[in-house]
């Protein structure tokens, strides 16, 4: 069995995972088509 700290973990995760797609949501209505560029953009750096 899967300890605690491990699926605190995992939630933490699942959970940063929403987040991001919640956020990159806003970033595609703020900059359109855009969004992938820049955030490759802003990655590469």
């Amino acid at each position: 069995m899967l300890n605690r700290q491990a699926l605190e973990l995992a939630k933490k995760v699942v959970d940063l995972d929403i987040k991001r797609d919640e956020l990159f949501e806003q970033l595609i209505l703020l900059v359109g088509d855009r969004a992938y560029e820049l955030l490759r953009f802003v990655q590469n750096r």
